[in-house]
């Protein structure tokens, strides 16, 4: 038995930045291809934010490209997802997943049912 979990949230102003971090205990996320969705009030979740666990290629939605990166810490065993010129569409729980299979942005989230608590991403003035 493992869980994700999920941490880095906060409320931020637009153009505002925040880092999100994914660890888990019980198994390496090395080997794991990783996503980071999101699901804001009344919206289905939606994938943001996936990376390989072969060769740590990244996708990702086309409202966050050049705004989102997702990338590994191996040695903390940790997956991040650092978000810059915030809008106030981000706002939503962000939470993230794996699957050694591999994990795909713009796949039904409801295919992947191992989630931690998520993080609230608030962005407003």
């Amino acid at each position: 038995q493992f869980q994700f979990e999920e941490s880095g949230g906060g409320l931020v102003q637009p153009g505002g930045s925040l880092r999100l971090s994914c660890t888990a205990s019980g198994i390496t996320l090395d080997y794991y291809g990783m996503g980071w969705f999101r699901q804001a009030p009344g919206k289905e979740r939606e994938g943001v934010a996936c990376i390989s666990s072969t060769d740590n290629s990244t996708r990702y939605a086309d409202s966050v490209k050049g705004r989102c990166t997702i990338y590994r810490d191996s040695a903390k065993n940790t997956v991040y997802l650092q978000m810059s010129s915030l809008k106030a569409e981000d706002t939503a729980v962000y939470y993230c997943t794996g699957d050694m299979l591999g994990v795909y942005c713009n796949s039904n989230s409801a295919r992947y049912d191992n989630w931690g608590q998520g993080t609230q991403v608030t962005v407003s003035s």
